[in-house]
Parts: C-alpha cells; sequence; structure tokens
C-alpha cells in the first residue's frame, strides 16, 4: 500500500468527494437530514433535558423499563456525541451504532442533540454536551461511576473537550473518552502541505469553514480558548483513559496522533488506533466493510474493559 492509496476494503472511496460541507451546501445538507432523519431506527426514547438539550436514550433489553435500583448498582452508560463537522447532524444519526453498543455491551447509550455552528457558535455545543452529561449523572438507573463520553470527528473533539471541562469543574469523573477521529486542532485549517488527493468527506475547505463557524471571530485574532480546541490545552494530566482511531488518508491523522502521543506524556492511558489507507468517516459510509467493523469492534473492546471490567 503506498502512501496516498486507500485501503482495499474500502471500495467507495475512489467515487466520493473529497468535499461534502461547505457554507454553500449547508442549507441543503441541513434539510437532507431532517428528512432522512423520518427513516431512523425508532427504539429511542427522546428525552427533554431542558428548553435548549434533548437525548435520544437507547436501553439494551433487560433495562427497557428503568427501574430505581439498589445504591451502587446502576448500569454503566455512554454518552455519545454525533459529528457533523460542528455545522450539521443530529442525535439520531449513528442510531444503529448506538443500539448495536447498548446491547452488545448490556449499557446505557445516551446521544445528545446539541446546538450547532453557526448559530450557535463555542462554547454553546460544549455547555450543551456537559449538560447532558449532568443529567446522565442524575439518573437513578445510572451508575455515575462508570460512565464514558465518545464521538466521531467533530463530535470526538467535543467529547475531548468535555472531558477537559468536566476535570477543570470536578463535579463528574468519566472513565473513558472514545475518540473517533476527533476534530482537535483549529491550526490545521493553516496547513498548506496536505495533499488533497489522499482525502475523502472532509477536506481543508470544509476544516476552515467548520472551524470558522465554531469559533466564529476568535480564529481571526488568535484568542481561540482550549477548550473550543482541545489540541492548545496545555495540561493533559489527570484526564480519564482514552482510545483514539484515526485512518491515514484522514485530514485528522495528525493532529490526532499528536494528541493521542501528549496524552501519554501526561501519563493518561491512550489507546491509538489508526488504520492504514482510511478516509474520514469512512466507517460509516462503508459500515458492511470488514475494516470498518473492526474499526468499531475495537471500540466496543475498549468500552466494555472500561465500563465492565473486560
Amino acid at each position: 500500500m503506498t502512501e496516498h492509496s486507500f485501503h482495499p476494503q474500502l471500495r467507495a472511496a475512489r467515487f466520493l468527494p473529497r468535499t461534502i460541507i461547505t457554507a454553500r451546501t449547508l442549507p441543503t445538507l441541513r434539510v437532507l437530514t431532517k428528512l432522512t432523519g423520518k427513516a431512523r431506527r425508532p427504539d429511542a426514547e427522546v428525552v427533554s433535558v431542558n428548553d435548549d438539550v434533548s437525548v435520544h436514550v437507547f436501553r439494551p433489553a433487560s433495562l427497557r423499563t428503568p427501574t430505581r435500583p439498589p445504591a451502587g448498582t446502576g448500569s454503566p452508560a455512554l454518552l455519545w456525541i454525533h459529528g457533523g463537522g460542528m455545522v450539521l447532524g443530529d442525535a439520531g444519526q449513528d442510531s444503529a451504532v448506538c443500539r448495536r453498543m447498548a446491547d452488545e455491551l448490556g449499557i446505557v447509550v445516551v446521544s445528545v442533540e446539541y446546538r450547532l455552528a453557526p448559530e450557535h457558535p463555542f462554547p454553546t455545543p460544549l455547555e450543551d454536551c456537559y449538560t447532558a452529561l449532568e443529567w446522565l449523572a442524575r439518573q437513578p438507573d445510572i451508575d455515575s461511576a462508570r460512565i464514558a463520553v465518545g464521538g466521531q470527528s467533530a463530535g470526538a473533539g467535543l467529547a475531548a473537550a468535555l472531558t477537559l471541562l468536566a476535570k477543570e469543574r470536578g463535579e463528574i469523573r468519566p472513565v473513558l473518552q472514545l475518540l473517533s477521529y476527533p476534530m482537535l486542532d483549529d491550526r490545521t485549517t493553516t496547513r498548506t502541505d496536505v495533499d488533497p488527493r489522499r482525502l475523502r468527506v472532509w477536506s481543508p475547505k470544509s476544516n476552515r469553514f467548520g472551524w470558522g463557524a465554531y469559533l466564529g471571530g476568535t480564529i481571526a485574532d488568535g484568542t481561540v480558548p482550549p477548550l473550543a480546541a482541545p489540541a492548545r490545552y496545555a495540561d493533559l494530566s489527570g484526564l480519564p483513559p482514552a482510545w483514539i482511531g484515526v485512518g491515514t488518508n484522514d485530514l485528522f491523522h495528525d493532529e490526532d496522533v499528536a494528541y493521542a502521543r501528549r496524552l501519554q506524556e501526561a501519563g493518561v492511558d491512550c489507546t491509538l488506533h489508526v488504520v492504514p489507507g482510511a478516509y474520514h468517516n469512512f466507517d460509516s459510509l462503508e459500515a458492511k466493510a470488514p475494516v470498518s467493523q473492526a474499526f468499531l469492534q475495537a471500540q466496543i473492546a475498549a468500552l466494555d474493559e472500561a465500563l465492565n471490567g473486560g
């Protein structure tokens, strides 16, 4: 496999565009998201946390009817944060994955509906995720000492930021951060050495738009808050263990590898799972490919170890 070739099992790579989300395409993509949302799995309970935040709750069969358990015997849980470049997507888009994780591991999976940029720039999406995390930790059927946070792409970036925010506030201590090709570093927008031939779906153009929408004016004057871009956060010590997965043909590859290295240097247990020849969001777009199934199974194994002890 050459440096820029795609994994042989990812056969759609040759047909996929390099760029999907831009300022021009966003309105149409949002309409399509709403339309396709009507056909998604209906087996999640939709709960309003407050006037601005709601969650989709996936319980395994044994926990479909929640009861108040004895102290210390609640279910472990995962707070899941969807991707979409900070500007697109909804809590229902990863329903199949959330359902599989809930059923295979016997855990409660909660997908958060956070408000999107550019209408709601930083810190609103992050605070929405923290609101959902607080809600989840308060539920009587949940063991608040066994909560993981995770997501894909921009959602994984928010998950990384959420663990930093939880560390600062000291109220909730997640036991794992599960980060699939996380969007961590706004400084990637200034890179000029990226070969666009090896990218699919998420390009430098999309990245500039997504970060610009999320950060608003802060990206122009260089005052980006570290909680907005976790790669800028100076002290990564004391964070929960991390699992980071990314493909070599993903724009986020270098920033993800660098973040994993910094976590390890800070004494945080971090597993880095690199998939040769995989592009951004490959596991969702070609979910049946063996390499995608292996990627998901690696995440499930990490969750099982963190939440169930093995």
